[in-house]
């Protein structure tokens, strides 16, 4: 199991602790540090079944500068949103929590991780 984390954020620690205390082993990844490659994206885009604007932190300062607001979400626009979320990394929603078999969660709260166990 591997966790895209950032250690500055509360929802990443929690989720760490979340695992630790229920004795799941996992691979921390430093994705600000480590960013995923666009291939990476798109693999845990169909993990969690989710596009790419579902896991965009459009509030951030850089999709402010991209325009993210106005951006398609249509299928034609998808390797836009892929594009960027790798160049940008800071725009990933975090953490999300990558099994190594099944379905990917946004683990922003206890009960995204439960469906883990």
């Amino acid at each position: 199991m591997e966790i895209w984390h950032n250690p500055r954020c509360s929802k990443s620690r929690a989720a760490e602790a979340f695992l630790d205390e229920a004795g799941i082993a996992y691979t921390e990844r430093r994705y600000l540090e480590n960013p995923p490659s666009a291939d990476e994206i798109r693999a845990v885009l169909e993990r969690l079944g989710l596009e790419p604007w579902d896991i965009t932190r459009t509030a951030e300062p850089a999709a402010k500068e991209l325009g993210l607001a106005a951006w398609g979400r249509t299928a034609a626009d998808r390797e836009q949103w892929i594009t960027a979320l790798a160049e940008q990394p800071s725009l990933l929603q975090r953490p999300i929590v990558v099994p190594d078999e099944g379905p990917a969660v946004v683990a922003r709260s206890d009960e995204a991780l439960q469906s883990l166990l």
